[in-house]
């Protein structure tokens, strides 16, 4: 299983905010004459502080998401072996009643129909386990998303409390055209998960 199929989260924003104010004068002139209208415009622009999180690097060096991953790997590994050890187990039995077919071992066609059936029955539970297999595998792994979406939406609020971002991006592969290195806070992100995750909350 690929890493992060669903351990990734994307979020892609930009907001600016620009308000202008418009005042004029007139003045009149003495003896009856009007001068120009005068007309200023300014135009100020409120500062928007904005940080991103690169999720790759994230989820690659975040102690929970690591155990996480290395922990679904070998739950898949396991689960391939135990359907391929079926599988193996299956295709002999196949080969089998497929030579005794033909060297015409069974006694009645009855027999070897039985034993057709027998066959066939093993192949349909061994195509139902691994639908459950993988069943299980995936609903682990969609409860371990959101886990990991949890944990580190749990930290970045208490995190911007003191930071205080308007904006929190996140970097998924090449998601974001352009942002300024300045931006990036992944390292001090994950700095702070891996501090905050001791081993007293390990499982």
């Amino acid at each position: 299983m690929k890493k992060t199929n669903g351990f990734r989260i994307a979020l892609f924003a930009f907001a600016t905010m620009l308000f202008f104010t418009q005042c004029a004068k007139e003045q009149s002139a003495q003896q009856g004459s009007n001068d120009a209208t005068n007309t200023t415009t300014t135009a100020a622009e409120k500062s928007i502080k904005i940080a991103f999180v690169d999720i790759d690097s994230l989820l690659a060096k975040y102690e929970f998401s690591i155990i996480v991953n290395k922990e679904m790997l070998r739950k898949e590994e396991d689960m391939r072996m135990k359907l391929a050890e079926k599988a193996k187990a299956l295709q002999a039995d196949y080969d089998d009643f497929q030579k005794k077919l033909q060297n015409n071992v069974y006694a009645t066609r009855e027999r070897a129909e039985e034993e057709q059936a027998r066959i066939l029955k093993q192949k349909d539970a061994l195509e139902k386990l691994e639908q459950r297999l993988i069943g299980e595998l995936s609903a682990e792994s969609q409860k371990n998303n959101i886990t990991l979406h949890d944990s580190i939406n749990s930290f970045l609020k208490a995190y911007n409390a003191e930071k205080k971002f308007d904006l929190i991006l996140s970097r998924v592969g090449d998601n974001l055209l352009y942002a300024n290195d300045a931006l990036n806070i992944t390292e001090e992100v994950i700095n702070g998960l891996n501090a905050r995750y001791t081993p007293a909350t390990k499982e």
